[in-house]
């Protein structure tokens, strides 16, 4: 595992139906999935054994979690596939396009048949969806064709019936086949399904209501009681989305919320008329503050740099975001939350913002204890502030590299992470290669240049330490405190000793210490970013090699396909018919190329 804490995250996670994103280093998103219980489903990613082995590499690669809780599963569903589509996360292998989802469709004919649907999709149909699951779509058509009476069978019986169908009796149908019902008649029933099936149910249900009301008056009570029956089931068939409008718009979503001593601006976006994701936002605040006064804070800061969605609904006066937005030379359609879609929206950015507090007050809590923790430990003055961690990583002294990261306040810094390409060493010697690390790392520190840490731990055993203590003294930092951590036997998490420099032996810390907790997360995240630059680094030295004695690639033909696919890891990636399309690459050649570079990988 990477420094990613499952254990404490989960302690955190709600209990509500939602999206989850993992994320990994750089912030990409490996996988993007959804749950009914957000808190059950991630909490099976994290056992001792998992599902399949692509789910272990996978986990292995978690820096992080996101989480965006919706109103209902159903929601969750809509959301997963916008952001599956938006994103394209490495290890969504199932979802690469909607053929998983079922969805409802009226058949482009002259009498529109109503059908479920999987797969891809028809020129001229029109598909209403996606739905959780079949069982929901086959229920909302059976409810359907009692209410607009519209056809479901195959064109092919439709085309030779000669008499109505068993449907027809049963008052399913209006049996267009045999011409019961006039193609005008029938359109009326397909746009009032239709209006029904894009959410502006309130024009059918008042039609109905209507239509309810006058055979009330005519005495038809068996009809009205019908019609009854009919509204009540419609206004269930279909759960209101508050993740897909229905609607080509765009939209930025804005509330504040305010816990604990903390503020947080929540951004929604709605981009095409479906849901993004949120994006909440602490920013730094001097004194009390309101949430008022925070978001429109924001959106001058936000909007000053980034156009304008079509429409902004905030949470706060709409004439003060006009407002704040006039004074940066832009207009907007700004409106609070009046209709359904917008509160729904509104209720689930207040929510999300909620939740984002409560984790990162449960975040700020552990990252105290666990420095007070390590302070104890060390025997240190105060608690570190500021650590950072090296480590070194290489293939039998083959593209040696060295990470610096840094953890600050408990949290790592990922802005602050540092790779060292190590050069002009004997292969595989580590001691040099951590001396030319902390020299590059700390001459600009020694001279004024540069942040001091609170404390430096070494990846290594005591050989590692004595090469840090020896450059620090050479710099003039020989007051900086440098802890070795040297992995236990067998490489097992928890037996770790800390190697430390004045004489003292090694200390071996409980598995259950919320200060070998930290050090292992520092370690680890040194040891994930050194290993992820080595193999990058290792994997374009032997692309490239290979891409220098394939025949016919000379240095014009090699400078193309770098040039066209901006580095070795685009030609790589590249397809035969992409390569073809670099100048003087015949399909001979493209296929020649792609088969030296993937070993025949399709």
């Amino acid at each position: 595992m990477t420094g990613f804490d499952p254990q404490r995250f989960l302690r955190n996670a709600p209990s509500d139906p939602g999206v989850y994103r993992m994320i990994g280093e750089g912030g990409q998103v490996l996988y993007v999935g959804k749950a009914k219980n957000l808190k059950k489903r991630l909490s099976s990613y994290f056992r001792s054994q998992v599902s399949s082995p692509r789910i272990a590499m996978m986990v292995a690669q978690i820096v992080q979690v996101e989480i965006t809780a919706t109103r209902s599963e159903a929601e969750a569903l809509i959301l997963e596939n916008n952001l599956i589509k938006s994103l394209a996360p490495r290890y969504n292998i199932l979802f690469r396009d909607d053929k998983s989802y079922p969805y409802i469709t009226l058949t482009a004919h002259g009498f529109p048949r109503l059908a479920f649907h999987r797969g891809g999709f028809t020129k001229g149909a029109r598909y209403f969806g996606p739905f959780p699951g079949s069982v929901s779509v086959r229920d909302s058509i059976h409810l359907l064709q009692k209410v607009f009476k519209l056809r479901t069978c195959e064109n092919g019986v439709f085309d030779h019936r000669s008499r109505p169908c068993l449907l027809h009796q049963i008052q399913r149908c209006t049996a267009p086949c045999v011409g019961l019902i006039s193609e005008q008649d029938y359109a009326a029933d397909v746009r009032l399904a239709t209006l029904f099936l894009e959410g502006r149910t309130s024009e059918v249900i008042n039609g109905l209501t209507d239509s309810m009301a006058a055979a009330a008056e005519r005495m038809a009570f068996e009809e009205a009681a019908a019609l009854r029956d009919q509204i009540r089931a419609l206004q269930q068939v279909l759960h209101r989305q508050y993740v897909d409008s229905g609607k080509e718009e765009d939209v930025d979503v804005l509330c504040a919320v305010q816990s604990e001593g903390l503020v947080c601006v929540n951004l929604a976006m709605i981009r095409g008329g479906r849901h993004l994701g949120d994006r909440p936002q602490f920013p730094v605040v001097d004194g009390e503050c309101s949430t008022q006064d925070v978001l429109l804070a924001f959106i001058e800061q936000h909007y000053a740099m980034l156009p304008l969605p079509g429409k902004i609904v905030a949470s706060i006066d709409a004439a003060l975001v006009r407002t704040v937005l006039e004074s940066l030379g832009k207009q907007a359609v700004v409106t609070a939350p009046r209709r359904p879609m917008e509160k729904g929206w509104v209720e689930m950015a207040e929510r999300n913002a909620t939740l984002a507090i409560q984790a990162r007050l449960a975040m700020s809590d552990r990252s105290a204890s666990r420095l007070e923790a390590l302070q104890q430990a060390l025997g240190l003055t105060e608690p570190p502030a500021r650590i950072e961690c090296f480590d070194i990583s290489h293939t039998m002294g083959e593209a040696t590299v060295a990470s610096c990261v840094v953890c600050e306040g408990g949290a790592m810094k990922r802005g602050e992470y540092r790779r060292y390409n190590i050069t002009d060493i004997t292969p595989g010697d580590d001691y040099a290669a951590m001396r030319q690390v902390l020299s590059r790392r700390y001459e600009k520190v020694a001279s004024g240049d540069g942040v001091l840490p609170d404390l430096v731990l070494i990846d290594g055993g005591r050989g590692q330490l004595s090469m840090a203590l020896e450059v620090f003294a050479e710099l003039g930092l020989a007051a900086l405190p440098a802890v070795g951590v040297a992995k236990g036997e067998g490489r097992k998490p928890g037996l770790e000793s800390l190697i430390f420099g004045d004489g003292r032996p090694p200390m071996h810390l409980s598995p259950e210490s919320a200060a070998l907790h930290l050090v292992q997360e520092i370690r680890d995240e040194a040891h994930r970013f050194a290993i992820t630059g080595h193999r990058a680094k290792r994997g374009k030295a032997r692309i490239g090699s290979k891409l220098e004695r394939i025949a016919g690639v000379g240095p014009t033909r090699r400078r193309a396909l770098l040039a066209t696919f901006g580095g070795l890891d685009g030609v790589r990636s590249a397809t035969v018919d992409d390569l073809c399309r670099v100048e003087g690459i015949s399909r001979t050649l493209a296929e020649l190329i792609h088969g030296e570079l993937t070993g025949g990988e399709s």
